[in-house]
């Protein structure tokens, strides 16, 4: 089982892959290269997702490419990452957040594979979006590595690719939000129709309006990911040495009632 890797904003780059090179896989949506490679024999796989040089914004990423392309080429579990502002004042810039729950503000983006006709129609369960083993055992890790996670948060999907107003944050504050991106959805979902252990692990680059102090804006995201990457990808590399070969999770077996993703659409 390899693993897979998308790298969010700031995170444009594997590292400490062995043999790397890419590799074009083809889907009904259309081409992915990936990065394929091994760190200490384990097999990985690496997308980034808004491109090399950040040129695919949020709205317009080809998520059902993506998570197609990656179980294509063999990966069981997808670790993704995420810069993220904070509605909470307790996840601060610079913590980590293994996300476990989503509310969706998205409004124009293709949300699943299966799109009727003879695709068929998937009401796919998503009351444990973000695999909970896989969850358990980033949070475990990072107790091994003295890093600080929080174990749970509700991640807010906006459309993007503009930022919040403060009264839509004021709004995801009262519904229980704890952080706002513009990427975990339809990703999450997608990877859920796909079979696959996905979990997010969300870097808190700055609070979200109307709590920060000042304007918000993309260099200020940057410069937090880059100050904070070696630690994020220390903790996704030593996760991804000690995972289970085999899954005993229900992730695998959400879509099942319709078959595989492969006899639906080639």
């Amino acid at each position: 089982m390899k693993t897979g890797i998308i790298g969010g904003t700031g995170f444009y780059n594997p590292g400490l892959l062995d043999d790397e090179q890419d590799i074009q896989v083809a889907t009904p949506f259309g081409d992915v290269v990936l990065k394929s490679g091994h760190y200490h024999n384990r097999d990985v796989l690496f997308l980034a997702r808004h491109g090399e040089q950040h040129s695919v914004p949020p709205h317009l990423v080809n998520y059902r490419a993506n998570i197609w392309a990656l179980r294509e080429a063999g990966a069981g579990v997808v670790l993704a990452t995420a810069a993220v502002g904070s509605l909470n004042e307790d996840m601060k810039p610079g913590e980590i957040v293994l996300v476990d729950q989503f509310l969706d503000f998205t409004k124009s983006r293709p949300l699943t594979f299966f799109e009727g006709g003879k695709d068929g129609v998937l009401h796919v369960d998503v009351t444990h979006p973000y695999c909970p083993r896989v969850i358990q055992h980033l949070e475990e890790t990072a107790q091994d590595l003295k890093i600080n996670v929080h174990g749970k948060g509700t991640y807010v999907c906006a459309e993007g690719p503009r930022y919040e107003t403060s009264a839509e944050i004021r709004m995801f504050n009262m519904l229980g939000g704890d952080l706002v991106g513009m990427t975990s959805v339809p990703e999450v979902v997608l990877a859920r129709e796909a079979g696959l252990c996905y979990a997010t692990l969300a870097l808190v680059t700055n609070y979200a309006a109307g709590i920060s102090t000042k304007p918000l804006s993309h260099q200020e995201v940057v410069e937090m990911m880059g100050r904070s990457q070696a630690v994020l990808r220390n903790l996704i590399f030593a996760a991804i040495e000690t995972l289970p070969e085999t899954r005993s999770c229900t992730c695998q077996g959400a879509a099942a009632e319709l078959g595989s993703l492969g006899e639906k659409k080639e």
